[in-house]
């Protein structure tokens, strides 16, 4: 067991796996929702004439629509990683450094792989 999964009690390590089970649900729950309801709006008005700025509007909502995708499945991915380092008995442990991840990010973010540091050079690419 690792120096960090031994601050991390059982109770909380088994809660955090459940809160994570939970997130990865809800976030696959969405995207399934989201396709579902751009089937049953093409379904109702896809025989209406559009206009020019019905074709804009759609794609500025595609595009919304596609980072929020995106996010999501950096989300998801990190989500089923972290849930692999409760299992190898590394979760709370940086993936890029091994340092300690604090408890009170974990448990604002319970996927969270990385270092609010890391996480935010991860995020701006550098």
């Amino acid at each position: 067991m690792s120096e960090q999964q031994g601050t991390l009690s059982d109770e909380f390590i088994a809660q955090q796996r459940k809160r994570l089970l939970a997130l990865r649900q809800e976030l696959l729950g969405g995207e399934e929702n989201s396709i579902a309801d751009e089937r049953t709006a093409e379904e109702q008005h896809g025989d209406e004439a559009q206009e020019f700025e019905d074709e804009a509007q759609g794609m500025a909502q595609n595009e919304v629509n596609q980072a929020l995708h995106d996010v999501n499945d950096q989300r998801i991915s990190d989500i089923e990683r972290a849930l692999q380092k409760i299992d190898e008995g590394t979760y709370g442990l940086s993936d890029a450094s091994g340092d300690p991840i604090p408890k009170g990010r974990l448990e604002v973010a319970p996927e969270a792989i990385l270092t609010v540091e890391e996480q935010s050079r991860r995020e701006t690419g550098k």
